[in-house]
């Protein structure tokens, strides 16, 4: 029995597999499939009139074809068009079958990027379709989809035909698109599926076209509508409010050595607000590396903890997890608060004990990995849940550890500050909180770009620094030897630094090393008992030793700007000048040239941030790798920031007064991803 299509039309499941590779499994999808770039072939042009790096298409006749193997073997056609220009064609790759079609006398068209060869003007590998002068021409410009193996651009352009022979219904009223200017959702769509031959290519291309500006709309606005849903299904679901008692909160402000900032005053108040409601609390909690997040952290758990619920406590690496725990379970243990951890490399035992005291009740707060969320373990009665650096993780992740317990409230933390756009629209379901300045006393941190080439003048400056009292942090980006990418490794640097350091003692630490050793080595560190520390980035985030006052950051153009914010935010924690020096190799690529600019000139968090989302893209903010949350496909957010503004206002009318439209509006433009709702 055959299993009905999905799309309008036949499709064999070959090619259903081909469409499902590229998110294609309806009409709806081919619809929305638009193409990455369009070819002008609409015009015949004069070989007399080709320029080099011109993408063109001439029309000619075959003069002779012919294999060549010299330098390799590849075919070679000579064309000659009416006026009487002459053209070279070259095949690396080709069949016999070529050969033969290109007979002398047969007449072509070619169309590619013309070359400066040695013999004179040339198109390599040209597309090319038999035809003379009374073909007729195309009369619109000819899309290029993203496609996949086994695909060709003509079966696409077929496939999408198909698609678009049913009317696409708009899912806005007329007046609201008057009111925002907005051009109708068909027109749109055929426009930039079969481009007529008067059409902009530069406006198309740069998506300043009013037909991407209809599309970017209306994904924004799917966007802000499954969000704005999902912020309202969650403040209809009941979980218990966890009041504020000032019982353990204010004792740990008052057992604090220094005074809450104003921004850390105002973020713990509205969290401490929000977990006195009775729906779930989702809130991210952002602030610049150093800002103070953890303490604020910290008050949210006793908060559950005073109303007695437990709390957990979850951050992306071990040595993180482990020194938040030694860090508060002190103080805390004072309060008679009763700590422990979990992480994924403890002994059975350990961790078995650690389960059985989390089970029972028996401890109050739980730190840990993802060791926290795996199958095995299970909270008595979890009340808040903190996820520090939540970009680190995924979204199917937090959500396994809020099935931990009875919808606990949850606040996840980022020292990689959200830009606001990117706020606006992927956190939109979320409140958010901003320390926005940091505690006195904090010492700038000087940045220095040196080229490897200096790298004696760099050894030279960290043996001056670490006699003198002070200590050095060396951050290599790999473990060991990679013939792809040759970069330093942690333990050769490490081997090379005692050799040429003997007066300092040099220190190891990697992702790899058992959490024992980890800990003893930072540990070390941390009493002065090593001067100089080579590590990976595993002490990217939350390690704190005032003394340390200098970094050095081995291939710093191999890194992304948030790992260099966050690395150089280990030092300038104490009293000493600090530095963080950015060893990097040469050539720069573009992009890495761009980054070490951006890392040298600005040390406000939040702006390079913003600067990283306009190098890269919002991916490595939101950790979507991991989640497979849909990044957006027509919409950017620096560029429609207007329509992004219009999209959220527009959303809360819709659910409050035409919630029908709402929710046609996300099956068109989310379909099966609606699923974005659940994060």
């Amino acid at each position: 029995m055959k299993t009905a299509s999905p799309f309008s039309f036949p499709v064999s499941p070959a090619l259903a597999a081909k469409l499902a590779k590229l998110g294609l499994a309806r009409d709806a999808d081919l619809v929305l499939h638009l193409p990455l770039r369009w070819e002008d072939e609409t015009r015949i042009t004069l070989i007399r009139d080709l320029l080099p790096a011109q993408t063109a298409q001439v029309q000619a006749t075959v003069r002779d074809a012919k294999v060549a193997y010299r330098p390799r073997r590849m075919l070679t056609v000579t064309v000659e068009d009416a006026a009487g220009g002459v053209l070279g064609i070259r095949f690396l790759h080709f069949y016999p079958s070529h050969l033969k079609l290109f007979q002398p006398g047969e007449s072509f068209r070619f169309s590619g990027e013309v070359r400066g060869g040695f013999l004179g003007l040339e198109m390599v590998h040209p597309r090319f379709v038999k035809a003379d002068d009374d073909t007729p021409l195309p009369t619109q410009l000819t899309p290029v989809y993203p496609t996949t193996a086994g695909l060709s651009q003509a079966a696409l352009r077929k496939l999408v035909t198909h698609a678009l022979a049913a009317p696409i219904p708009d899912t806005l009223p007329a007046e609201w698109r008057a009111e925002l200017g907005l051009a109708e959702l068909e027109s749109s769509i055929r426009l930039l599926h079969q481009p007529p031959q008067a059409s902009a290519l530069a406006e198309l291309e740069s998506r300043h076209h009013p037909a991407w500006r209809r599309l970017a709309f209306d994904e924004l606005l799917a966007q802000q509508l499954s969000l704005a849903s999902a912020r309202r299904q969650r403040n209809a679901r009941p979980t218990l409010p966890l009041p504020p008692r000032q019982r353990l909160t204010a004792a740990f402000i008052h057992a604090l050595p220094f005074e809450l900032t104003a921004a850390q005053e105002r973020a713990w108040q509205e969290i401490s607000r929000d977990l006195a409601q009775s729906h779930p609390m989702r809130r991210l909690l952002q602030g610049d590396v150093g800002s103070g997040k953890t303490v604020v952290a910290a008050l949210a758990c006793l908060q559950a903890i005073e109303n007695s619920f437990q709390a957990a406590f979850m951050a992306p690496t071990e040595i993180l997890a482990e020194q938040h725990y030694r860090k508060l379970a002190q103080p805390l243990a004072a309060l008679g608060v009763r700590c422990t951890w979990v992480s994924g490399s403890q002994r059975k035992a350990e961790r078995q004990a650690a389960w059985q005291a989390i089970a029972a009740g028996e401890a109050d707060l739980a730190f840990g990995t993802h060791a926290l969320f795996q199958e095995g373990g299970s909270f008595q009665r979890l009340g808040v849940a903190v996820v520090d650096e939540q970009h680190r993780f995924g979204v199917g992740q937090r959500l396994a550890l809020m099935q931990k317990g009875t919808e606990p409230h949850q606040l996840m933390m980022s020292a990689t500050p959200i830009p606001r756009t990117l706020a606006m629209s992927f956190f939109a379901d979320l409140d958010v909180s901003v320390i926005d300045e940091l505690p006195p006393g904090r010492t700038p941190v000087v940045t220095k770009l040196v080229s490897a080439a200096r790298r004696d003048d760099v050894l030279v400056r960290v043996r001056e620094a670490c006699l003198a009292g002070g200590q050095a942090y060396w951050v290599c980006p790999l473990i060991e030897e990679s013939e792809k990418l040759q970069l330093q490794t942690a333990q050769d640097t490490w081997a090379v630094l005692t050799e040429q350091l003997p007066d300092l003692r040099v220190g190891l630490v990697h992702g790899r090393l058992k959490p024992d050793e980890k800990q003893a080595v930072m540990a070390a560190f941390q009493a002065h008992e090593i001067d100089l520390l080579v590590a990976t980035t595993v002490i990217e985030v939350g390690v704190d030793v005032p003394n340390a006052a200098l970094m050095v950051i081995e291939h710093a153009e191999r890194m992304g700007l948030a790992q260099l914010h966050q690395l150089r935010g280990r030092v300038g924690r104490g009293s000493r000048e600090s530095a963080c020096v950015l060893l990097f190799e040469t050539p720069l690529s573009e992009l890495a040239r761009a980054r070490l600019k951006v890392i040298f000139e600005l040390s406000d968090g939040f702006e390079i941030a913003r600067q990283d989302l306009l190098l890269r893209g919002p991916g490595e903010l939101l950790g979507h790798r991991q989640s497979g949350l849909p990044m957006l496909r027509f919409a950017d957010l620096e560029r429609d920031v207007d329509l992004l503004e219009a999209a959220r206002n527009l959303a809360q009318r819709c659910l409050a007064q035409h919630p029908e439209i709402a929710a046609r509006h996300v099956e068109r433009w989310l379909g099966s991803r609606q699923s974005l709702s659940a994060t």
